[in-house]
């Protein structure tokens, strides 16, 4: 996760090879930025709007979505309880760019 994320809104829980899963609390202000690899964010708790470049969608509880690495993204207008697990995987710059997939 972003450098600007503290530890205490970002914990990673498992890493393996490429992969790495943790669970992300923004606080106020998702302060993220672009990130190496392609990854999966699953919302586990809590509502907002989802920013990916210029589009916008709300989520909520379940909504599972995809980003390619180096991708602008980050949650706007989201609730204090916002709980979104991560899921960073592949190679820096992502698979599709890497030629991998």
């Amino acid at each position: 996760m972003a450098e600007r994320v503290g530890a205490d809104e970002y914990r990673e829980l498992l890493r393996h090879g490429t992969m790495s899963v943790g669970l992300y609390t923004p606080k106020e202000i998702d302060k993220q930025s672009p990130h190496d690899q392609d990854e999966v964010y699953i919302v586990a708790s809590g509502t907002g709007v989802f920013a990916l470049g210029s589009e916008r969608m709300a989520i909520g509880p379940g909504d599972t979505f995809f980003v390619g690495a180096g991708a602008r993204h980050r949650f706007e207008e989201f609730s204090d309880d916002l709980a979104v697990w991560v899921v960073f995987y592949g190679p820096e710059g992502g698979e599709h760019r890497s030629g991998v997939g």
